[in-house]
């Protein structure tokens, strides 16, 4: 490995002079590459020095940028067969996020103080916290992508999420618990927002209350997985942003749910009024044909999009029910203009595991933390015990205190 000076005369007839820095990498071909100045050759040189002796040099010339390695990530994607709502986030972040700041970065050159500043970069854009934590996840799926295809033997995306491992603890801490009656429903709210849900809406919501389900989840069920007469409902299938069918989220999002008689007799009555689908085909006097086949479709008898089960559904339910806040609005006379509490499913889906985790004596169900991760389609019961372990009743701690005495 050496430095020297070079000079030459540019196609302006210009004389120019510069740093080279000339050194063999892992393979022992001879690699050349020039500076402005001799302290950047000598820094280069130490570097190189050092990674062509673990063996994880890439030379310049063999590596591409962050732009064209998240070219090849999308191309992953697409051969994995992702949703195409997961393709879309992916292309989101690369275009909307990644490149901006990233795209000309050769892969060699990206460390851990790079995405560091990439960070950084995002925040003083006016990214939230939320988004410069999915960029990164995502730049480093990238750089995954490309180690796999030996474009880059380095991923300081997830080097710097281990060193940062230790610091997970006070953040657990220092997140804030869900409440109920702020971010759960309490019973008295849920039992207000029964006596007012609108007969088209009903059955959905009555299902998303007792089952928990997701939203994706209820939008992709299937009458073929309701038992009636059994009163439980299989989670086998969830339907995506465009209306496809696809798996559970996880594994153990594939399960199985007991639900209560009043939800079983909403779903028998709905069944008689459910939309069918057409079919495409005509029956033998040459009418359409009708199938039954969603359990909670739009009116053609395909997939009800989200946005409707809200707008429609749910916050004009909690408006009627009076589950309600200050919307931050006045009307003409100076009033307040009232808000939907909850504008989520998701605030039903933690009533269910608040309502699985209650005692029996105080309306719930009392049921153990497995259970209560079998029930919600948690991956793993640490999932469960993170969302919802403060909510599980304790034993007096005097009481325990003097039986180990």
């Amino acid at each position: 490995m050496s430095i020297r000076k070079r000079t030459w005369s540019g196609s302006d007839g210009i004389e120019r002079a510069g740093w080279q820095a000339d050194y063999l990498d892992g393979q022992g071909v001879r690699r050349r590459k020039m500076f402005a100045r001799k302290k950047e050759a000598e820094a280069f040189l130490l570097t190189a020095r050092g990674e062509v002796r673990d063996g994880i040099h890439v030379p310049d010339s063999e590596t591409i940028t962050v732009a064209e390695a998240g070219r090849l990530w999308l191309q992953s994607g697409e051969a994995a067969g992702l949703e195409r709502t997961t393709m879309d986030q992916r292309r989101q972040h690369l275009e909307l996020h990644i490149k901006p700041f990233l795209g000309e970065s050769r892969l060699n050159r990206i460390a851990v103080p790079s995405v560091r500043a990439f960070q950084d970069q995002l925040r003083e854009a006016g990214r939230s916290t939320a988004m410069v934590k999915r960029a990164t996840v995502s730049l480093g799926s990238i750089l995954a992508d490309a180690q796999a295809r030996g474009l880059t033997v380095r991923n300081p995306v997830h080097k710097r999420s281990r060193a940062r491992s230790s610091s997970k603890a006070p953040e657990k801490r220092a997140k804030a618990r869900l409440v109920v009656g702020k971010d759960i429903p309490s019973r008295d709210e849920v039992k207000a927002l029964l006596s007012s849900l609108p007969a088209r809406w009903r059955p959905l919501l009555l299902t998303a209350i007792f089952t928990g389900m997701r939203a994706s989840e209820l939008r992709g069920l299937a009458w073929s997985a309701v038992d009636l007469d059994g009163k439980s409902i299989r989670v086998d299938q969830r339907a995506d942003a465009y209306g496809e069918m696809g798996r559970p989220k996880s594994e153990a999002g594939d399960r199985t749910i007991p639900i209560p008689p009043m939800v079983a007799n909403a779903l028998r009555e709905w069944k008689l009024a459910c939309p069918r689908r057409k079919t495409g085909e005509n029956g033998a006097n040459g009418e359409p044909l009708f199938v039954l086949d969603l359990v909670f479709p739009n009116g053609a008898g395909r997939v009800e999009s989200h946005a409707n089960i809200i707008n429609r559904g749910l916050i004009p339910a909690m408006l009627a029910a009076g589950v309600t806040i200050d919307g931050g609005k006045r009307d003409d006379a100076a009033q307040p203009i009232p808000a939907a509490k909850y504008t989520g499913l998701h605030a039903l889906r933690h009533f269910y595991a608040s309502w699985c985790i209650n005692p029996v004596a105080q309306g719930g169900q009392g049921l153990p933390p497995k259970v209560v991760q079998e029930r919600m389609g948690h991956a793993s019961i640490v999932m469960t015990m993170d969302t919802y372990g403060h909510l599980f009743p304790r034993d007096d701690d005097g009481k325990a205190l003097e039986l180990a005495a």
